[in-house]
């Protein structure tokens, strides 16, 4: 080898680790920042109690008829006499003290498979929603032998009392300053759920997928970026610039999605009417670093080199798409090895505004076949990297890629 290539080689060695290493620390300071609130000064030990299925689930909107056609449209096996055999599970993961500390999840999956351990996906619904409005798409994947995974994220479905749960979690969270409802106290919910999965004897740790739609999008990417266990990440209609998005005065129709807490902000700092300042405010308070250091052009790029794929409407408001041009710019450069070119894509569908679509499901499940299943079968080499392993520390362990 020449000194040109050695030096080369030697460039992109040293530009990995140092990629490594931003993603560590980026971890581990936002690992700090879900820690921060009181409640979790002292964590619980992990622990499952069993659960009864949920027979009249609480909505606190009702869902629009184009959101249940797109997940209705999930590619599904035909299969006589699927619901004789297919389980359900129902339990509660402990994840911390408190009533919000009861994670309550739901299982599906085929009562006999040719796998022992199986790809496993972890689903999470849109906001006002709940883990039981996601089975159309559970079932689907279930009938094609994945383990598919719902929950109900924190103040939704069984963790919330009342139609307002959700509401008035958020507008204590910035009286207070102790509670993070919005994405960030569902994130530590799905590391808690991480350890839980990788420790069932049906479950290949390897291959664990997440997605989401709007809010549950959110959720699945400060997931992937916290805890690299989440092998294969599919966000539908939830990444966004922050920062961008207050810079650029195009706030308004994500505000609009949450407005009580802005409108409690707006009396609060003595506004007549919410602004930049409030909007700022409001981020830095219910979720520390969201618009900053935790903003998309920094968490997306930390889920290199696994498979990311981002679905967004190209017209939608709550998700600019000129928002995502430096997310998606320094994403390409953290999947710029030649081996891991093909793991990052990102599609915006022309006319579509916040809407999850049937295209975007049958690509979400093109993607998690392709590097859930057939991959698995294929010949692989090993590369280390860093895999985070729950919530306590960082180890070193082997990656399979093509």
């Amino acid at each position: 080898m020449n000194t040109n290539s050695t030096t080369a080689l030697q460039y992109s060695v040293d530009r990995k680790m140092e990629d490594s290493m931003d993603s560590t620390k980026l971890r581990d300071e936002f690992l700090q920042v879900l820690r921060s609130r009181s409640r979790r000064t002292a964590e619980v030990p992990l622990s499952v109690e069993p659960a009864q299925p949920v027979r009249d689930p609480l909505n606190q909107e009702t869902p629009k008829p184009t959101f249940s056609k797109a997940m209705e449209s999930t590619p599904k096996k035909d299969i006589p006499n699927f619901k004789e055999l297919i389980q359900e599970e129902n339990l509660y993961l402990i994840t911390e003290d408190g009533d919000q500390g009861h994670l309550p999840v739901l299982i599906l999956s085929m009562k006999e498979s040719s796998e022992k351990r199986r790809p496993a996906i972890v689903f999470l619904h849109s906001t006002n929603k709940c883990k039981e409005w996601l089975r159309p798409l559970l079932e689907a994947y279930a009938s094609r032998d994945y383990m598919a995974i719902a929950i109900d994220s924190r103040y939704h479905g069984e963790r919330a009392s009342s139609l307002t749960t959700y509401r008035d979690a958020l507008v204590s969270s910035w009286k207070k300053g102790n509670t993070m409802p919005f994405v960030f106290d569902t994130v530590w919910d799905l590391i808690k759920l991480a350890d839980y999965l990788t420790q069932r004897e049906d479950v290949d740790p390897s291959r664990i997928g997440i997605t989401g739609e709007s809010l549950g999008g959110m959720h699945a990417w400060f997931a992937a970026a916290a805890d690299t266990r989440y092998a294969v990440v599919v966000p539908i209609i939830g990444v966004q610039g922050f920062r961008w998005a207050v810079e650029h005065d195009k706030w308004q129709a994500r505000v609009d999605s949450i407005k009580a807490v802005f409108e409690e902000a707006r009396i609060d700092l003595g506004k007549s009417t919410i602004d930049k300042e409030v909007v700022e405010k409001v981020w830095d308070r219910i979720a520390p670093g969201l618009a900053s250091r935790f903003d998309s052009p920094y968490t997306i790029p930390a889920i290199a080199p696994r498979p990311l794929l981002i679905l967004n409407g190209k017209e939608d408001p709550r998700c600019p798409i000129d928002g995502l041009e430096l997310s998606e710019s320094r994403t390409r450069k953290a999947y710029e090895d030649p081996d891991y070119l093909n793991n990052f894509e990102v599609v915006a569908e022309p006319g579509i505004g916040h809407q999850m679509t049937p295209l975007m499901v049958k690509r979400a499940s093109d993607w998690f076949d392709k590097f859930l299943k057939l991959f698995k079968f294929r010949s692989v080499y090993k590369k280390q990297v860093l895999w985070f392993r729950g919530p306590e520390h960082f180890v070193v362990g082997h990656s399979h890629r093509l």
